[in-house]
């Protein structure tokens, strides 16, 4: 089996504070370095919306240092993927040059692509997909879609062929157009994305992002979905598992879970998630940071 890293999707959300950091410490902690002693990886959003500078980013790889062999993946802009336009060379280089840092200290695993439902299989896209391939050379590029179209052989055959690795997506089921998590490695990648599965809400216009996001997996989900996980790894050099059910700190009490499946141990925890999720204490170390 190749290397199996699980993680978070972000590390800034509001409605963390007093269920993975400490309540009344978001002006004096560093999350990023607080959350980095308790997951293999994390999948940086923010670079959706806008490029990272290379100062921020190499501050990123200085306060994960101690923790041997973390991992960072990242979000492709918004530009690259939501919008219509050229793909061009200047449109790309601020997001690069932002992830240079990472990639140059070893810790990128995989440059995401993320489209949305409304992106089918189709010539259009396919020439979008090749545009970015050619302008990306040499980044290890993970294709994210949602929409059933995809699966099929040609999508498949191609990514292979180009070195592209496929994301295999845990989303809600709506109807028949949404894509399940297809099991499929097309690169030296694998990527398992979870997203819950909350499908009152995921296509609700005013649900809001926190709403869309509220789900924790069930014990019996999370066997599914590490059994899916470890079929990846059998045959891709690195597999990203990450959680972006992040509503209350629900991805990371599924990440610690997964990571206790995947690797057969105990993983440590904060103490106020456990508060937070008193089923999850038998399953893990709890770190007290503080004595009441």
């Amino acid at each position: 089996m190749g290397k199996l890293s699980v993680g978070v999707a972000g590390w800034d959300y509001r409605d963390w504070n007093g269920i993975v950091y400490p309540a009344g410490s978001a002006n004096r902690m560093d999350r990023l370095a607080f959350i980095s002693r308790y997951v293999d990886a994390i999948e940086v959003n923010s670079t959706f919306y806008r490029p990272v500078a290379p100062r921020v980013a190499e501050s990123w790889v200085r306060r994960t240092l101690p923790r041997e062999g973390f991992r960072f993946t990242a979000k492709a802009h918004r530009t690259w993927t939501h919008e219509r336009g050229d793909v061009t060379r200047d449109l790309v280089r601020p997001t690069l040059e932002g992830l240079a840092p990472i990639r140059e200290a070893g810790q990128l695993g995989a440059l995401l692509l993320q489209f949305p439902q409304s992106v089918h299989f189709t010539p259009d896209a396919m020439e979008r997909l090749q545009r970015l391939v050619d302008l990306l050379g040499g980044w290890p590029l993970v294709v994210e879609v949602r929409h059933v179209s995809w699966n099929v052989d040609e999508a498949f055959d191609w990514l292979a062929e180009n070195g592209v690795g496929w994301c295999a997506v845990d989303q809600p089921r709506v109807g028949r157009s949404t894509l399940e998590p297809v099991s499929r490695v097309t690169s030296r990648v694998a990527y398992l994305r979870l997203h819950g599965r909350n499908a009152a809400d995921w296509f609700r216009p005013d649900a809001g992002r926190d709403r869309r996001y509220d789900y924790l997996y069930s014990a019996d989900e999370l066997e599914g979905l590490a059994e899916t996980a470890r079929g990846l790894s059998e045959s891709a050099e690195e597999t990203f598992v990450v959680q972006n059910n992040h509503f209350r700190g629900q991805a990371l009490v599924n990440t610690l879970q997964l990571m206790r499946l995947l690797a057969g141990r105990t993983p440590a925890a904060p103490q106020d998630l456990v508060a937070t999720y008193p089923a999850l204490e038998p399953q893990v170390d709890v770190t007290r940071d503080r004595l009441f």
